[in-house]
């Protein structure tokens, strides 16, 4: 039976701007009680972005943008990657049960794919965020487009309009070892841009339940902390082997962190590059939540445990409060027990879901559609 680990997201969040008290998304609230953005000075945050095509220059410390024949120092690989990881910043609006809402501002990390200003990151940084700015090293900042992202690999591709830009170097998560040096560069806290610490891999394919989904991670003991999701992890030649985007939470864990192996995170953003979605991820057409214990039943005002729809598309023949009992005859107890079983379908399968609906059985015949993100 596969073991699942508890892990927390790596991304900073607070509420500012309408005096609200709360967080948003995925915000580790027990980790740190203390989050909100140090002020910058003008100086250190420009307003735009102003590279021309073919001017922009990097400090490297006179290590050249090609790979060495040799393994780097830990210094000599933050100077040949850090000019690739940027810091990300979000604003959100979110509504409070009495129908008011709020600005909030988030915070993660983020790799240049291309010199002309494909950025990839965390899905979770940039969901539902109606703006999106991102920051160089040398401290520029400009204004980022959303070009697709997947929940499914919690992967995202933004563009800024720039030019020269340093692009990661890719390596291969096939070529990796447990015991090697990693090197990880990000954003902890969304205080500390360009932060780099130091590891090894841990453990090379740690099976992990991230919010209802199942992902097959790098292990690292680099320290990473909310604010490091999006961040680069580079092995010993500053090749990028993967994304960071989560921890291990909990009181006294330390030195346990995640990662994407980089063939899926490449894979995934040239996908999301040319189409804006990963063709073939089907769109369930609802919003599931696990109700396991009492606590949460009466959060929810329901009686019974299971999983429950909480929004759904108008189209699904799904309504929010319905409890999924079964789909096609296999009994449903978990959000983790539909996306198994989604697996084995693509879009425009039928699939017969009975629901109890104001106590009721009732049978809906529910068509899959292509997911969009």
């Amino acid at each position: 039976m596969m073991k699942k680990s508890t892990v927390a997201l790596l991304m900073v969040l607070t509420i500012t701007l309408s005096g609200a008290a709360g967080f948003g998304g995925r915000y580790l609230a027990e980790l740190f009680t203390n989050t909100s953005p140090v002020s910058l000075e003008d100086d250190q945050a420009p307003a735009s972005l102003n590279i021309a095509d073919g001017s922009a220059e990097y400090q490297l410390n006179n290590v050249s943008n090609q790979l060495p024949s040799q393994q780097l120092t830990i210094s000599e690989i933050a100077a040949f990657a850090s000019n690739s990881v940027v810091e990300i910043y979000t604003e959100s609006v979110v509504s409070s049960g009495r129908m008011r809402q709020f600005v909030t501002e988030g915070a993660g990390s983020g790799i240049i794919i291309s010199a002309d200003g494909y950025i990839i990151t965390n899905n979770h940084v940039i969901e539902d965020s109606r703006k999106i700015t991102v920051r160089l090293k040398d401290g520029t900042e400009a204004e980022a487009t959303l070009i697709g992202r997947d929940s499914k690999t919690d992967i995202a591709v933004v563009k800024i309009d720039a030019a020269g830009l340093q692009p990661v170097v890719y390596g291969s998560s096939d070529s990796l070892a447990a015991g090697e040096l990693v090197v990880a560069i990000g954003n902890p806290l969304g205080e500390l841009g360009g932060s780099i610490t130091e590891g090894v891999i841990s453990a090379l394919s740690r099976d992990i339940e991230i919010d209802g989904q199942m992902m097959t991670l790098l292990q690292i003991s680099a320290a990473v902390n909310p604010g490091n999701s999006g961040g680069g992890l580079f092995n010993g030649s500053g090749e990028l082997i993967g994304l960071v985007n989560a921890k291990s939470s909990g009181l006294g864990i330390e030195g346990i962190g995640f990662a994407i192996p980089v063939n899926l995170v490449k894979s995934t953003g040239e996908a999301l590059m040319q189409h804006g979605f990963v063709p073939g991820r089907i769109d369930f057409g609802a919003t599931l939540v696990d109700i396991i214990d009492p606590r949460t039943a009466a959060m929810y005002r329901v009686h019974s445990m299971g999983v429950y729809v909480s929004q759904a598309d108008s189209d699904s023949g799904l309504k929010p409060g319905d409890r999924i009992i079964s789909i096609n005859g296999q009994e449903i107890t978990r959000t983790t027990d539909v996306d198994e079983l989604l697996e084995a379908h693509t879009a425009g399968d039928t699939l017969s879901i009975v629901v109890s609906r104001s106590g009721i059985n009732t049978t809906v015949n529910h068509t899959l559609k292509q997911a969009k993100s």
